[in-house]
């Protein structure tokens, strides 16, 4: 078990930088990263504690191995808390947490204005702080707190 007790965990691309800037840059390092594997996530978490695991996207059965890979990896790591600013690769993870007693943070991607992602609108029951970006959201996610990163 490692003691760092923060998991930040992600999609690639946008997402990952999305939570990379809702991180404070006193604890950026502290911070274990979980995200799937690709030649550019691989070079952003180049230096930083980082997990790879498959995402699911929309196939039943990588969801299932995202699942278990989730279950191990939770199990080693024993986060008090989990940031999230999406996709779908991070649900299994955040759920596991949630029943085992981790604080779930989950930021709303940046690029949802007006309608809210489907992870969003997911997890948003079993968030302990859900942020959304803009007032539009608010009236989706009513017990959201509002901020920019």
């Amino acid at each position: 078990m490692l003691t760092n007790n923060i998991v930040g965990i992600s999609s690639g691309g946008g997402h990952l930088t999305e939570l990379f800037g809702a991180i404070p840059n006193s604890i950026i390092n502290e911070v274990n990263y979980i995200t799937y594997k690709n030649g550019h996530t691989r070079k952003t978490l180049h230096g930083k504690k980082h997990f790879f695991i498959i995402d699911p996207h929309i196939s039943k059965l990588k969801f299932v191995i995202n699942f278990f890979q989730a279950f191990f990896l939770f199990l080693y790591l024993r986060p008090k808390l989990i940031i999230s600013t999406g996709a779908g690769i991070a649900i299994p993870f955040m759920l596991i947490g949630h029943y085992l007693g981790s604080k779930i943070i989950f930021i709303e991607s940046g690029a949802r204005v007006i309608t809210a992602s489907k992870t969003g609108q997911f997890m948003y029951k079993f968030s302990n702080l859900f942020i959304v970006q803009y007032n539009s959201l608010v009236k989706i996610f009513p017990n959201s707190k509002i901020g920019s990163l």
